[in-house]
């Protein structure tokens, strides 16, 4: 049964499938009768359906059914110069014959990217417009606020950098970090690294306060640290280290380091949008995510927020800032307040998918977004322990949407991954650094944080394990986990009677 005649069964009738999609009914009729559907909609096909037909139906049947065919033409005959012969431009082609990219269909359950909202997806595949259009900057202005309100923030300067979270963090360092500045950079993995080598590069001088990989930062040895440098000016930390999966107590740090005027950078890739993040609340002076994770967009947006304080202090800077791409100034005057100027060519259509993904956020409700994470991160708990896994991270300091868990002795991590994605199409992540070989890091980050992921992840997990000789139990897992849900249900349910009854 082709595509085309799935959705005739869905809706009925080939009038309905053109109501559904505000087509002609004619252009419907076409699809039935050629047996296929054009892969231009393909995502469509699975919002409109809710997943009931799979995007990547859509494409794999319409490229058998119509492979794309590109017509070659000399140079010559375009531009009127002849060539020396065919081999003038045979030379450089590929040495493999090339088609059209359909990726396969996978369940992405590690440190991001994420899966994507259909709704994102379609949003994204919107025509393009230019990037000073007047519509454009008017969506601008939406997601500055959309932002604020993930953030959850006033702070005007709130806006996506162009470009992956790395270039959000060098963007703070760069602007906060002028030749000769001691800044205290805590370390207790590999992202707290990179903060360390940003430092460096911008021409400051790194003070490192370490601790132990999979274990938060510790507020005392800041304290420490800064009364022992009192001249630093900065203080940097990660808030959920992904590399660990350990969640680092972002308010505490911050307020031992305006104890001490110095300003604060904060690390939040990996918790946007999936833990609490209050950042006037918690008076965070400039942080930055990325739009992979628990946004769960496409990559390639770092979405930061500037308190004025830092605003001013990159203002009254006498140096030049090194980078012209991140210098502050400069892209004020495309993401500031008042008449728009050019600064570079934004990715529209990305920074389209990424206003659906923080829409999708504010009709969830932040609240809600974090506690969906907490509860699925319960179940997965739940249900690796029963089989007899152990988690890197102590459960107080766990980072409910980077799940490190210990690889059990006697197997081979890799060959587990591996057998994950070729037999089941699951991605999980390994472990980093020192940890490499040691560990598997299962993400259930946004639009991936579902109770399907979930169960779906435990049971080829467990089938996996049991296949290579571990005791393991996968209806153990599985019932573990649904008793978590079950659990959780419960004391929502109480929790609501209880509320009714004092209301």
């Amino acid at each position: 049964m082709t595509c085309a005649t799935r959705l005739v069964e869905i809706f009925g009738s080939q009038a309905e499938v053109a109501r559904a999609f505000r087509l002609d009914r004619a252009v419907v009729s076409n699809w039935v009768k050629s047996g296929y559907v054009p892969a231009r909609w393909a995502t469509e096909v699975e919002r409109v359906t809710n997943g009931g037909i799979q995007a990547v139906e859509v494409l794999n049947e319409a490229s058998a059914k119509k492979p794309v065919k590109v017509k070659s033409r000399p140079d010559d005959v375009l531009f009127g110069s002849p060539l020396s012969g065919k081999e003038a431009m045979d030379d450089f082609a590929p040495a493999k014959r090339i088609s059209s990219f359909h990726p396969p269909q996978r369940t992405l359950m590690g440190p991001g990217p994420t899966e994507i909202h259909p709704r994102v997806l379609t949003t994204m595949s919107q025509p393009a417009i230019g990037y000073l259009d007047p519509v454009f900057l008017e969506m601008m202005e939406d997601l500055k606020g959309l932002l604020r309100y993930v953030y959850q923030t006033k702070h005007p300067l709130t806006f996506p950098i162009s470009g992956p979270g790395s270039v959000g963090m060098e963007y703070c360092f760069v602007n906060l970090v002028t030749p000769g500045d001691k800044v205290i950079v805590c370390r207790n993995g590999v992202f707290g690294g990179r903060m360390i080598e940003n430092v460096e590069r911008a021409g400051g001088k790194a003070v490192v306060v370490e601790d132990e990989w999979g274990a938060p930062v510790d507020p005392q040895k800041l304290e420490d640290s800064l009364k022992n440098n009192r001249e630093a000016r900065v203080v940097a930390f990660v808030h959920g280290e992904t590399s660990t999966g350990v969640q680092s107590d972002a308010k505490t740090l911050v307020k031992v380091a305006h104890e001490h005027d110095a300003l604060a950078i904060v690390d939040a890739v990996t918790t946007l949008g999936g833990s609490p993040m209050r950042v006037d609340e918690w008076e965070i002076d400039a942080i930055y995510s990325a739009s992979q994770k628990c946004l769960s967009c496409t990559p390639g947006l770092s979405p930061v927020s500037f308190s004025e304080r830092v605003v001013d202090y990159v203002k009254s800077r006498k140096d030049k800032i090194h980078s012209w791409f991140m210098d502050m100034n400069l892209l004020l005057g495309y993401w500031g307040a008042g008449i728009r100027t050019y600064h570079h060519t934004a990715p529209t259509n990305s920074l389209f998918g990424l206003h659906e993904a923080l829409l999708l956020l504010r009709e969830e409700g932040m609240e809600n977004a974090w506690a969906r994470h907490q509860r699925h991160h319960n179940a997965l708990k739940a249900g690796l322990e029963a089989m007899g896994l152990e988690f890197l991270v102590k459960e107080q300091y766990q980072l409910p949407q980077m799940n490190a868990v210990r690889c059990p002795e006697g197997v081979n991590e890799a060959e587990v991954r591996k057998t994950l994605l070729d037999e089941f199409s699951i991605e999980i992540g390994a472990g980093l650094g020192p940890l490499a070989g040691k560990i598997w890091r299962i993400g259930i980050m946004g639009y991936s944080c579902r109770p399907d992921n979930v169960m779906l992840c435990l049971s080829a997990l467990g089938s996996v394990l049991s296949d290579m000789g571990m005791p393991v139990h996968v209806g153990d897992a599985e019932a573990a986990a649904h008793g978590a849900y079950a659990s959780m249900h419960a004391k929502a349910a109480q929790q609501k009677q209880k509320s009714r009854v004092a209301a």
